[in-house]
């Protein structure tokens, strides 16, 4: 019902910056949260950053003031600027959908922060 197209991963060094994007369409409804999970090897699948249609953000601990989650309702898509970029950060990151009982992934994306 919901596709999620996801881009901007890749290789980058620490310090870094990265912007992932995500698209969503479909059976899209007005009323929305989309956010950004990640899952590093061995570990489960963790909240990264989320944002609501009315534009209220929600950040894990650990990325707080590095990362800015966004998004540009008229397209549909979310961003996630991260900046200052760890080895800790390394994981698939994931988009995800949801209103109510309606749950959505994209595909993944890897991020690598590495020298």
């Amino acid at each position: 019902q919901v596709q999620l197209v996801e881009s901007g991963g890749g290789l980058v060094q620490p310090g870094g910056s990265l912007r992932l994007s995500c698209a969503a369409s479909g059976s899209i409804f007005s009323i929305n949260t989309m956010g950004w999970y990640r899952q590093a090897p061995g570990k489960e699948r963790e909240l990264v950053a989320s944002i609501s249609s009315g534009g209220i953000t929600n950040y894990a601990d650990s990325v707080k003031g590095r990362f800015t989650i966004s998004r540009e309702n008229a397209k549909n898509t979310v961003y996630l600027q991260m900046n200052s970029l760890k080895s800790e950060d390394t994981a698939v990151y994931y988009c995800r959908w949801n209103h109510y009982a309606l749950n959505y992934w994209g595909q993944g994306t890897q991020v690598t922060v590495s020298s």
